[in-house]
């Protein structure tokens, strides 16, 4: 479930457009008329940069992991120096260094796990998010190159959120988008959510221990009785008769001077907003390009600073939030965008002088492949798109102010080989330079350096192959698996064979299912994988309707009621995977996070004699309360993908797993982080208790100091240990 609601069904193919054509009229929507009201009270306060203590301790980690990973890059002006964030010393956090040596320094010691970095154009301020006590609710904050001027911009108060957009070109202030702390829930009590108090005495809703690491704790801990709260009052999170969607959700987005120098300057401000991140100012500051909307009907918007006056709006695709940049006379916007097509490609909007559109065209794209990252280098005129291609990266440079052409065209695309198999992230590095995050099958992430455009070289200080796994135990290569749904549509994913078996011997098999809807399973090495393989067990990661990198439609094939047929999905999946894997009919076990946990939870309610038990992490178990008790915008987000609360109760309830529990047939492990506030712990705790009341063997794995996300190496571990001696045990291996 991630944050990045009207019934659709999924459509056919989209026109086909010329490539340097103008789109259809449609796709330049009249100006927005949505524009929160800068000047009215919904907006919040501004927020304050408080100045830090200097990180204390050493400027470096403490304790090395033998195996780490380095991603996020973002380089100075003159692509010298980067910071990026790293998890060599357990935890992700920022660090930075040259490009041409081994050395790197750390900037900020503290604990809390680092999301976001963006170094400033004049190169004085490196800004980054973070997610105090690794829960959801982050705050940005900036430090000088040199370790020293630590402060925090927003997101202070522990009940608000902040996140990073882009520094204006002169490096004066940075965007940061705020949410104020939420109001208490209208009607919403403990009895129709189920919360997790300190520890008392022992019960279900107890089971992280407060003073120490997380602890596994099954039906010893669990006294049979239905769940209480700490005061007695009887909880039942299954049937809320309160609204379920916040009133208060409203995202703010302020321009700050890191310096303090000048107060913050509010750019705009939306109620009930879903997502609010700008994402460029043009050179001038008179226009920026902010990406808003829920999940699957994201749109890009181009808004006047001076007025707030929105001037501009197209759909663009889910995915990567950076979306596009002005050229640098502010005359030219470039978009990765899906609008009125199946797949996204860069488009190219000639603007006027007060941000209008004159017209749209359709300047790159590929058959049947999504334009999934687009980047520009520092000086505007060369970019960097990312295709992907079946799961994998494709990255070419193309000129966007070529000679001798309109300044709509681009120049012929250069094609730049890659290491490894996908591209996280790809950013400018000085003139004509670029720094890309890789990961592959065989390696965790890592660094990269394009050096003259073409030539790939790894970073010094980036994470070596050989860190990625123990000597001997080579990572398995997934191989690609394609079939078809029962209802015709087709499904792919990725199968990782257990080594040491012959090819035609059944083998135990894990149903794993990513997270978003809209995520797509990609060939990187995966630790958890290549732990189950280790213990005997091939695992099978398919991409289901809904997810990315296989057109709209495809992502779209999920929504409302079509979320039924992802049900069956999961069901098509685990046997094509005897067919073709082969995996053992009587030893299945289907797992997922997020999306996939809530998947899981369904698949053993809506398939019960199809698995022979399951892990679900961090997975949604009923859609009402989920609603409830998510944050406000993730609430404003989902309603799109899943159904309205209110509009739509009935529809959620049938969707949800908490209604079929009776069907529950086989043991279940849930696992999630104390911290989540996406999708709320509880939602896994009434799951679990159901699942007990029904005499079926259920436990709980709490993280400490974790959110939706797991991002500490010790949790990471323990959690990958716990789910693999879950299944190996019930799977017999």
């Amino acid at each position: 479930m991630t944050d990045d609601g009207g019934m659709r069904v999924a459509h056919g193919p989209a026109p086909v457009f010329a490539r340097h054509g103008s789109l259809p009229s449609a796709t330049v929507q009249p100006p927005d008329t949505r524009t929160g009201d800068v000047r009215g009270t919904a907006r919040a306060a501004a927020p304050a940069p408080v100045p830090l203590p200097e990180a204390g301790g050493p400027r470096d980690a403490v304790t090395r992991l033998r195996a780490h990973g380095c991603w996020y890059p973002s380089a100075n002006a003159d692509g010298t120096e980067v910071a990026f964030i790293c998890d060599r010393g357990g935890v992700p956090q920022l660090w930075s260094g040259s490009v041409d040596s081994d050395e790197v320094r750390l900037l900020d010691s503290s604990p809390d796990p680092v999301k976001e970095v963006l170094w400033s154009p004049n190169g004085q301020w490196i800004a980054y998010t973070t997610a105090p006590g690794g829960g959801e609710h982050t705050r940005v904050l900036c430090v000088r190159p040199d370790g020293t001027g630590r402060r925090l911009l927003a997101g202070a108060d522990p009940a608000s959120s902040a996140y990073l957009g882009c520094w204006s070109h002169d490096g004066s202030s940075v965007a940061v988008t705020f949410a104020a702390p939420a109001a208490p829930q209208y009607g919403i009590t403990t009895a129709n959510v189920v919360t997790a108090p300190d520890l008392a005495d022992g019960r279900l809703t107890d089971w992280a221990d407060r003073g120490g690491r997380a602890t596994l704790l099954g039906p010893a801990a669990y006294d049979g009785a239905r769940g209480e709260e700490r005061n007695g009052t009887p909880t039942d999170a299954r049937a809320p008769a309160a609204p379920t969607v916040r009133a208060d959700g409203g995202l703010s987005v302020y321009l700050i001077d890191p310096d303090g120098l000048v107060s913050p300057a509010l750019l705009t401000t939306e109620t009930h907003a879903a997502s609010l991140r700008v994402c460029d100012l043009s050179r001038d500051g008179s226009l920026a390009l902010l990406r808003r909307g829920p999940r699957g009907r994201r749109e890009a918007v181009v808004r006047r600073t001076a007025d707030s006056e929105s001037t501009f709006a197209m759909p663009v695709a889910d995915g990567d939030p950076w979306i596009g940049r002005f050229s640098p006379d502010g005359r030219t916007l470039w978009l990765r965008s899906n609008a009125d097509r199946e797949y996204a490609g860069l488009l190219a909007v000639a603007l006027d002088a007060d941000g209008g559109p004159r017209g749209v065209s359709l300047v790159a794209e590929r058959e049947g492949v999504d334009l999934e990252l687009l980047t520009f280098a520092h000086d505007g005129r060369t970019a960097a798109l990312s295709w992907n291609v079946q799961g994998a990266s494709a990255l070419e440079l193309v000129e966007t102010h070529p000679t001798r052409k309109p300044p709509d065209e681009t120049g012929p695309a250069r094609p730049v080989p890659l290491p490894h198999e996908v591209a996280t992230r790809v950013t400018a590095a000085g003139a004509g330079g670029l720094l890309l995050a890789l990961s592959g099958s065989q390696r965790r992430p890592g660094l990269w350096r394009a050096h003259e455009g073409v030539s790939m070289l790894r970073t010094a200080w980036s994470s070596q192959d050989e860190d990625a796994v123990p000597p001997g135990r080579p990572p398995v290569r997934p191989v690609p698996l394609r079939l078809t749904a029962r209802d015709g549509l087709p499904l792919s994913g990725w199968y990782y064979r257990a080594p040491g078996r012959a090819r035609d011997e059944p083998a135990p098999c894990v149903i794993h299912l990513h997270g978003g809807p809209e995520e797509q399973e990609r060939p990187v090495f995966n630790p958890l994988y290549h732990e189950l393989v280790g213990r005997g067990l091939d695992v099978f990661a398919p991409d289901v309707r809904g997810s990315l990198g296989h057109g709209r439609s495809f992502v779209d094939a999920d929504l409302g009621a079509g979320r039924f047929a992802a049900f069956d999905d999961v069901a098509d999946c685990a046997a094509h995977a005897v067919m073709a894997g082969p995996a053992d009919p009587t030893r299945l076990a289907v797992m997922g996070r997020s999306y996939g946990g809530y998947l899981t939870f369904a698949s053993v309610v809506w398939h019960p004699d199809l698995f022979r038990t399951a892990v679900a992490v961090c997975g949604m178990s009923d859609f009402l309360t989920f609603f409830a008790g998510t944050e406000p915008w993730i609430a404003e987000s989902a309603a799109h993908k899943y159904g309205h609360p209110d509009r739509d109760r009935e529809l959620l309830r049938s969707l949800s797993p908490m209604s079929r529990i009776d069907a529950l047939r086989v043991p279940l492990l849930a696992v999630h982080g104390e911290h989540d506030t996406n999708v709320p712990l509880g939602e896994s705790q009434q799951f679990v208790r159901a699942a007990q009341e029904h005499g079926i063997e259920a436990e709980l794995l709490t993280l400490r100091d974790e959110g939706h996300d797991f991002l500490r190496a010790d949790n990471r571990r323990l959690f990958r240990r716990v789910a693999a001696d879950w299944l190996e045990g019930h799977l017999h291996v």
